[in-house]
C-alpha cells in the first residue's frame, strides 16, 4: 500500500448484522442465523458521516431507529430560546431515536461527534418483525429498559453527586463502555468537546477542565488534548463512589 488514503465507496457498503463485530450489543442479539437474515433485508446504511451532520432533527419525523456502527453521536434538545442541553453520547453498537418510535416524531436531536456510519431501521418494518420474531420484540424491550436505567442514573448524578463524583463517573462509564465493544478499557479519546461535557453533567466547562487538571496532578489520569489515559481504576471508582476526595 502506498501513503494515500484508501478510499472506500461508502455507497456500495451494505450493513451485515450477521457479520458486524457489535451483533452482541447492538439490536439483533440473541437472533439466529434467519432472523439476522430478514433483519439484514431491511436495514439500511448511510453514507458516512462528518462530524456535524445531523443523523435527525428535533421535531422532524424520520421513521426510523438508529445504530452507531462506527464513531460517536451525541443527542440534545433545543430550547425555543436556541440553549441545547446534551442527553447522552453514544457510541458503536448503541441504539438512538427510540423517542421516535411511538409517534415517529423525534423529540430531541442526534448529530455525528466524529466520522461515522449509522445504520437505520424503519418503524414500520420493525413492528412487523417484531410480531414475526419474538425474539427481536425482547431485544427491543431490554434496550428500551436500558435507556431507562440510564436516565434514572443520570438524574441521580445530577442530583446527589459533587462535581468530582461526576466527572470521574462520567469517565468510568466510557471506559467501560469501550471495553465493552473491544476496546481499551485504559486509553481512549474524548470526541465530545469539554462545553459539551459540562452541559451533559451540568457543570461550566471550566470546572470539567480544572478537574481533569486536579485527576492528572493526583495521578488518575493523564490528559493530552482529546486523548484520555486511565492510570487508577480503582482511585476513580472510589472518587466516583465519594470514597475519596482531591479537595
Amino acid at each position: 500500500m502506498t501513503n494515500v488514503e484508501q478510499k472506500v465507496n461508502f455507497k456500495s457498503l451494505k450493513a451485515s448484522c450477521k457479520n458486524c463485530s457489535l451483533v452482541e450489543l447492538c439490536l439483533p442479539r440473541g437472533l439466529d442465523s434467519d432472523d439476522l437474515h430478514t433483519l439484514d433485508d431491511v436495514i439500511k446504511q448511510r453514507k458516512l458521516l462528518r462530524k456535524g451532520e445531523l443523523i435527525f432533527n428535533q421535531g422532524e419525523e424520520s421513521g426510523c431507529i438508529f445504530a452507531v456502527r462506527s464513531g460517536s453521536v451525541k443527542t440534545f434538545t433545543t430550547a425555543k430560546n436556541g440553549e441545547e442541553q446534551i442527553l447522552g453520547f453514544h457510541l458503536p453498537g448503541e441504539l438512538l431515536g427510540l423517542d421516535g418510535i411511538d409517534n415517529r416524531i423525534h423529540s430531541c436531536s442526534g448529530v455525528a461527534l466524529d466520522t461515522a456510519t449509522i445504520c437505520e431501521l424503519p418503524v414500520k418494518d420493525l413492528n412487523v418483525l417484531c410480531v414475526k420474531m419474538p425474539g427481536l420484540q425482547q431485544q427491543l424491550l431490554n434496550l428500551i429498559s436500558n435507556e431507562i436505567t440510564k436516565d434514572h442514573t443520570m438524574l441521580l448524578l445530577l442530583a446527589r453527586r459533587n462535581a468530582e463524583q461526576k466527572l470521574a463517573t462520567f469517565l468510568a462509564n466510557l471506559s467501560a463502555r469501550f471495553k465493552a465493544r473491544g476496546y481499551s478499557a485504559d486509553e481512549f479519546d474524548l470526541t465530545m468537546s469539554r462545553y459539551d461535557i459540562g452541559n451533559y453533567l451540568g457543570l461550566a466547562d471550566e470546572t470539567v477542565s480544572r478537574l481533569i487538571s486536579k485527576f492528572r496532578e493526583n495521578n488518575i489520569i493523564q490528559a493530552e488534548r482529546k486523548r484520555i489515559t486511565i492510570l487508577d481504576h480503582n482511585a476513580l471508582n472510589e472518587v466516583a463512589e465519594g470514597e475519596l476526595s482531591l479537595n
